[in-house]
């Protein structure tokens, strides 16, 4: 025969310790949810840094792809989509540029100076060549940018992580793509 007293026992104690700690607990968790844990100020420049960091380096990319469409204009078809992605990449971490394929080659060399390498206006002489150096400045960037994921905000970090995977389809497009 079960004893109907001993679960009512075990459960008024229970009941009341909860509505005791879920006061506190959603306290604790109301101060605990802002992004960086430091001063309000801090984690936002810190995080608008690291994103016109990204966009510099999206545009450097771009200045990249532009000079290799325009030195080598017969991968500009295989070439254009990726472009077109770099582009909208550069946008989404706030930079300005075109997306009109035929006046950024001209405008390249106007564009403001970014942390990617400067040999951008060099174009190696053979497709490969080129290609593969388009493929290390992808790779270059990506791992850069998955690197730089553990010290932005969340939003910030999965846009990072984003454009970094994209980064790494675009590798494989540049190295594979007509295996």
């Amino acid at each position: 025969m079960p004893f109907p007293s001993s679960p009512r026992a075990r459960s008024g104690p229970r009941r009341r310790s909860l509505l005791a700690v879920a006061p506190a607990a959603l306290a604790l968790t109301g101060c605990t949810g802002g992004d960086s844990g430091g001063p309000a100020g801090e984690g936002s420049s810190a995080a608008d840094r690291a994103r016109a960091r990204a966009a510099r380096d999206s545009e450097g990319l771009l200045e990249r792809y532009d000079a290799v469409i325009a030195a080598r204009p017969g991968l500009a078809g295989r070439l254009r989509p990726l472009r077109e992605e770099v582009v909208r990449h550069a946008r989404a971490f706030g930079g300005g540029r075109k997306s009109s394929p035929s006046a950024s080659p001209s405008a390249a060399p106007s564009v403001t100076p970014s942390a990617s390498p400067a040999p951008s206006a060099t174009v190696p002489g053979n497709d490969e060549d080129a290609l593969a150096g388009l493929a290390a400045a992808e790779r270059e960037l990506a791992d850069r940018r998955a690197k730089a994921l553990g010290g932005v905000p969340g939003e910030l970090a999965r846009l990072l992580a984003s454009v970094a995977a994209a980064g790494a389809a675009h590798v494989y497009l540049l190295t594979e793509g007509d295996a």
